[in-house]
């Protein structure tokens, strides 16, 4: 899944963008996206508050992260910033980590989805949901849960969430309650071509 960023002024213009697997090394770039949201501001910030992302979780379950190459970013985070690495940071050409996000198969949840904060509003957040759509599919599974922070609501539904719940507060991390929303996973129908038995060629099944 790669395309090109074009908006000037996002950071990001004309950056190739495109979805890998994450590795245990990305687990530095992604703790800090997660600690520096600005989504966890204020009343939400006790929920993570010294969170980690460790290579252990990364090895254990599916997660990719959106990655900017090839322009000049501005807030993103690079590999250069995450390793301490002064040359790789002030020449700032390597890849821009945009966002990411963790599909847990068994029970199938949706347990992260982090945009950065210099990302936001160029489609990454949707990006990532087809992506984790299909690799969902490809699982075998036919949903898949989100609980979502209070304010991303809104853009679950936007992609076709629906609402299922609601998770009660666990103080003192998590103070508010949560909604609870599934994502569903269609089914992608597969046309079949038919040859009559001359070889004189078919068409497709609708």
């Amino acid at each position: 899944m790669v395309s090109r960023v074009t908006r000037v002024g996002d950071g990001v213009a004309g950056a190739t963008v495109s979805v890998r697997r994450a590795t245990a090394r990305d687990a530095r770039r992604l703790t800090r996206l997660v600690r520096g949201s600005r989504a966890y501001e204020g009343p939400y910030a006790p929920m993570i508050a010294g969170y980690r992302v460790g290579p252990d979780y990364i090895e254990t379950h599916r997660v990719f992260v959106a990655v900017a190459t090839g322009a000049v970013a501005t807030g993103a985070v690079t590999t250069g910033q995450a390793a301490g690495n002064a040359e790789a940071d002030a020449a700032r050409t390597d890849e821009r980590l945009l966002g990411f996000y963790a599909l847990v198969l068994d029970p199938p949840e949706l347990d992260l989805m982090f945009v950065a904060d210099a990302a936001q509003g160029l489609g990454i957040g949707r990006r990532l949901v087809e992506h984790m759509t299909d690799e969902a599919r490809g699982a075998g599974l036919d949903a898949v849960r989100v609980v979502s922070h209070p304010p991303a609501e809104g853009f679950y539904r936007s992609v076709g969430a629906r609402r299922i719940g609601t998770v009660a507060a666990n103080p003192p991390a998590v103070m508010w309650d949560r909604p609870e929303l599934e994502i569903p996973i269609p089914v992608v129908a597969v046309a079949v071509a038919v040859t009559d038995r001359g070889g004189s060629g078919g068409a497709p099944l609708s």
